[in-house]
């Protein structure tokens, strides 16, 4: 019997490219280091008739608008030391081989979007983040984590005199890249055919440098978007008090399009005394104690209630239809240190989502997540045929 999946018009044909007068595609990456408890966030029951798990129940108003997934994962090993995996499908360590090493689908994205925004994309996030974003060279891009700072990007004008030293910096490292392309066209012939490979790596980033380089210079000069909030000010807040305000301005940088790929990334540790838990890192260690697991749920259903916050704005911007939102974890099972199963949910995007999707668990039939990563690269309109250690697509015939 073939497992229904959320109906991307088949997904041989809604992941592909927009037409020429659709509206702009986004794209939301939401990852957390710790996962979800699984037994409290994957429903019982298939298909849209499942029942809801305790950690989902604050999502229960946007119940049409999203699809949970079971049983997909990267094959991972590591634990901590893996969750970085979680948008790449690819372990830093063993990128080597990768042309574009462990490159997150959110840079794909925003390669994609180019120039076309003043910002290709927003990582944020709160603390010390997760490693969850890497561009195409393998460095890994960290979280802006103060939402005053990211309320200056969006929306206050730089003066005359930081605009002029910004110019003249690009000028001087425009320079400094024209240099070393031409030292290393020089150095091509001397090297073998391994060091050739790392040289050309090298160029691969000097050419995403000088790219970057482009784009900033190109919307320098453009005035910036008016804030239709206030202006959020630069003051001591408990990091979880900083989770609505990043995802308010997450949605205003959508809705002016200064970005149309964002992310947001929470670590393993954070401060909060809005909560009254211990260690959220300790709670996850919980071995099935139920003082524990009560305080554990009490975080996520939290966190739950934000992504509701987040589903509640881009529905009153009229942005959910044209976003897609990915929430989820490079870690399956916190507890035991498990990087199997990951809690995976896909939103909004237009797609008409059907709940509950489990996929094959036996091994001789799992699907690679990155699968569904090449899918939802192909619906933003990245066309490729491949992406990390994906198979092809994420198609029914896959789930048959």
């Amino acid at each position: 019997m073939a497992l229904a999946l959320p109906v991307f018009d088949s997904l041989s044909t809604s992941f592909a490219a927009s037409p020429l007068n659709a509206r702009p595609k986004r794209l939301i990456c939401i990852g957390n280091h710790l996962g979800f408890w699984p037994d409290g966030f994957f429903p019982t029951g298939k298909g849209s008739d499942y029942t809801a798990s305790k950690t989902l129940s604050p999502l229960q108003a946007y119940r049409s608008d999203f699809t949970i997934f079971s049983h997909l994962d990267h094959d991972a090993k590591g634990g901590h030391g893996a969750v970085h995996s979680f948008l790449t499908g690819v372990k830093k360590q063993e990128s080597a081989g990768f042309p574009e090493k462990n490159i997150s689908i959110d840079q794909v994205a925003a390669e994609h979007v180019g120039a076309a925004t003043r910002y290709p994309s927003i990582t944020a996030g709160i603390g010390e983040g997760t490693d969850m974003c890497w561009n195409r060279a393998g460095v890994r891009l960290p979280p802006v984590n103060n939402p005053a700072r990211l309320f200056e990007a969006l929306f206050v004008e730089p003066s005359a005199s930081i605009k002029a030293a910004e110019h003249g910096r690009m000028l001087n490292r425009a320079s400094v890249l024209d240099a070393l392309r031409d030292s290393a066209k020089h150095l091509a012939g001397t090297l073998d055919v391994s060091d050739r490979s790392k040289l050309d790596q090298y160029l691969t980033s000097v050419r995403d440098v000088e790219r970057r380089l482009q784009m900033s210079e190109a919307w320098l000069d453009k005035p910036k978007p008016k804030s239709p909030i206030n202006e959020i000010k630069d003051e001591e807040r408990l990091q979880i008090e900083e989770m609505p305000l990043f995802f308010d301005l997450m949605t205003l940088a959508l809705q002016t399009d200064s970005t149309r790929v964002a992310t947001f990334e929470i670590p393993l540790q954070f401060h909060t005394n809005d909560l009254d838990v211990g260690s959220y890192h300790g709670l996850s260690h919980h071995s099935k104690q139920e003082g524990l697991l009560t305080q554990l749920q009490t975080v996520e259903k939290y966190f739950m209630t934000q992504f509701a916050h987040l589903f509640g704005k881009l529905k009153e911007a009229g942005l959910m239809d044209s976003t897609l939102v990915v929430i989820g974890s490079g870690m399956g099972n916190a507890s035991n240190h498990s990087n199997r199963d990951l809690p995976v949910l896909l939103a909004g995007g237009g797609i008409k989502h059907q709940g509950h999707l489990v996929c094959p668990k036996e091994e001789h039939k799992r699907i690679e997540l990155s699968n569904l990563w090449l899918s939802v690269l192909q619906w933003f309109g990245v066309e490729r045929e491949r992406f990390g250690r994906s198979t092809g697509t994420f198609s029914p015939m896959e789930l048959s």
